[in-house]
Parts: C-alpha cells; structure tokens; sequence
C-alpha cells in the first residue's frame, strides 16, 4: 500500500516535538497499540535469500507452491520496491492469557492455535500500519508501503535484523520481552532512518521447542520442513494427511502451539493480549462433537472474522474427524458415522479412518463391507482398503 498526501493522518505526536524522527514514530507506533517498534536499513545484503531457496529446493514447503512462485520477490526486500531504503517492523503481543497446552489432555476437545482463537489480527495489524504510514507521511515525508504476513516479504528475517529478537531452533522469531508470542507487520519506506541494532540470538543449549513437535517437523535446529508440521498439515494441506502422521495431530485441528509455547522466554510475554486480541471462550476448547456437526452455513458463522474461515468448512471437519479418531472415545463413532454421506470426499474419508480407530474389529468389517462398494471416489475407497483389517485389533486414540 502506499499512501496518499492527501489523505488525513492522525495527530499521534505534537508537531513540535524535538525528538529524532525514529524517537517520533516509535512513540507513535506504541499509541497506535505496537508493543515494540524497531528500524533496520534494506541496503545490504540479504542471507534469509539463500535459506529460502535451500528450503524450497529441498521441497521442504510441500503443497505451497505460492512460496516457490514468488521465491524472486522473497529473494530481498527491494525485490518488492527497489526505492525503499528502510524498513519499520512493528509487533504486537499475543501471549495467551492461559495455559494453550491444557487442551492437548481433553480429547474430545479441540485444540485451536491461539493466534486464531480471536479476530483475525491481518484487518487489525492492517489498519493500524496504514494509520502510522499516513502520519508518518505528512510528518516527513517519502513514500510508504504497509505489509502484514499475506504479501512476499519474508518478515521475520526482517525482525532479525531490526533487532525485534532472533529466530529461533523452531525458526519462529523469539524475543527477550515478549517470547514466541508476536504478531509482526512491517513497512517499506524510502526514508533513510537510522538502523537499530539486531539481537544476538539466545536459545543457547535448549532444544525444547525441537523436542516437543509432535511430527518431528526439524530437521535439525533452526530448520523446518513444512510437510510434516501440524499448522501445515491442518491449514495448507487440501487433501488428506498422510495416515502415518495423523496419530500424532491428536486433537489439534487448526495448526499447533506446542513449539512455542514450551518456549522460556514466553515468561517475559506474561501480560494477557489485548481485548482484540483476546481469545473467544467458543474457541479455547470446542466440543469435538459439536464441531462435527456444523455446515457451511454454521462453520462461516462460529468462525466469522477469524483465520479459520479461510481453510473452508470441509477441510476444518477433516480435522475434526482426525481429532475424533485420536480421541479414544467410541461414542464419537456415530459423528463420523453420519459423515460417511458427506459431499465432501475429503470429509468422508477422514470419517473412514476415525471409524477404523474407534469401532471393533467386526463391526467395522460389516461397515466396510457394506459401504465400500457405494463409494465412488477413487481416494476415500483407499482410505476404506488402508483401514484395519478385520483380524486386527482396534487400535487406541
């Protein structure tokens, strides 16, 4: 985005101030809401260019095929504008103002990363760069352009390098005030504002974050391959999961919170998120069971302004039909029951493999046998043959 002289930009800062620019629009930034604000200049050279392509020439990004197609305006900063000079990145905390792990022992519960319990906190973050870009603008000057997470500008490197905190073993950024928990937007300028200085990385021995991944998602520290981490697995994936890693989703049915919440710099991140940010009590804890049940019509209403609308309805009752499989509790049998019917082969087939966890041996043989035959989508008949075999035993959540 940039913006426009001739739009009205807010008085956040008198216009008298003494104060250097950089000292103007943090104390700007943290009236808008920012819980930190830092600088850094997008002239030099830009290392996170090459992790990117070793990523992506590994195939370690899976079906995001979005990554690899904007792999050259990722490459560095000014691949996005070559005019910018600076870049402002600004973070908002969203430490949880409860324990997000509990939920992993209610099984028929399901687990929602954090950063989607709430508001969608693009539209949030959004509106409050645009507003600090205008005011920015009529108080000195040059061009701005505001971006938030959606856009090819790989922004924690940026944060790195502006000091915000360092990226961490589970290569999500860290930081000393604020933990694993930050949401971070960014803006370009062509302003030439003087640079903060990076934070030295400070994971030191631990491998916590390494050790907890339910997937064993790390290759080794500080990389990840996408293909067998649970946020990837229960958003970008648009097919089934690959059977081997569906035990280990457990009841996580949209993304995971496990790596950065056993963080220990989350201590420093203590105070509770802001009301916007706050997490709805429908979302902490959903009944598995109920979430089975809900249609477009009902899914786009419970989670109306949140991220989860975007995956769709029948990709999240995928997850929830893994969930209900990994739960152990045979009276959810008849939820994926009902959904062998659904329209959506990707729902039935989760249904398929929830059965195949929770029935006996017999009466799953008897279903298979009386099912299989009507079933004309080539993928949930192999999720029918993939089941357990009559003479198996069932196998527990």
């Amino acid at each position: 985005m940039t913006t426009s002289t001739s739009e009205p930009a807010e008085d956040l800062i008198p216009p008298e101030s003494e104060l250097r620019a950089e000292s103007q629009i943090r104390a700007a930034a943290l009236k808008l809401g920012f819980d930190t604000c830092r600088f850094t200049s997008i002239a030099d050279a830009w290392p996170a260019g090459a992790r990117l392509a070793e990523f992506l020439a590994a195939g370690r990004h899976g079906e995001m095929a979005w990554m690899s197609d904007t792999a050259a305006r990722r490459a560095h900063p000014r691949a996005m504008w070559a005019d910018a000079r600076s870049a402002i990145v600004l973070g908002i905390n969203y430490g949880p103002d409860h324990d997000p792990m509990a939920v992993l022992a209610e099984p028929t519960r399901g687990a929602i990363s954090v950063y989607a319990q709430g508001d969608d906190y693009h539209q949030l973050i959004k509106g409050r760069l645009k507003t600090l870009a205008h005011w920015m603008q009529h108080r000195f000057g040059g061009e701005m352009k505001v971006f938030v997470d959606t856009a090819p500008l790989l922004e924690k490197p940026l944060a790195e390098q502006a000091g915000v905190g360092w990226q961490g073993k589970h290569t999500n950024l860290v930081s000393r005030e604020f933990g694993s928990w930050l949401f971070l937007g960014s803006i370009l300028t062509t302003l030439e504002l003087a640079a903060d200085a990076p934070d030295p990385p400070s994971c030191g021995t631990c491998h916590a974050c390494l050790d907890v991944c339910p997937t064993n998602a790390f290759p080794q520290p500080f990389q990840l391959d996408a293909r067998r981490c649970i946020s990837y697995l229960t958003i970008e994936l648009k097919g089934p999961v690959p059977q081997e890693l569906r035990p280990a989703l457990g009841n996580r049915i949209y993304g995971c919170d496990d790596c950065l919440a056993v963080c220990p710099w989350n201590k420093f991140a203590s105070r509770a998120a802001e009301q916007k940010l706050a997490a709805r009590a429908a979302l902490r804890a959903p009944s598995l069971s109920e979430l089975a049940r809900l249609d477009d019509a009902q899914f786009r209403a419970l989670f109306a302004r949140s991220p989860v609308k975007r995956i769709g309805r029948d990709r999240f009752v995928r997850n929830v039909l893994y969930a209900i499989g990994n739960s152990g509790a045979p009276a959810l049998a008849e939820e994926a029951r009902r959904l062998l019917d659904d329209p959506a082969p990707v729902v039935r087939g989760a249904a398929v493999w929830a059965l195949g966890r929770l029935l006996g041996a017999q009466a799953f043989a008897a279903l298979r046998q009386s099912r299989r035959r009507q079933e004309p989508d080539r993928e949930v008949t192999a999720e029918w043959r993939a089941a357990p075999a009559p003479t198996e035993p069932r196998r527990g959540g």
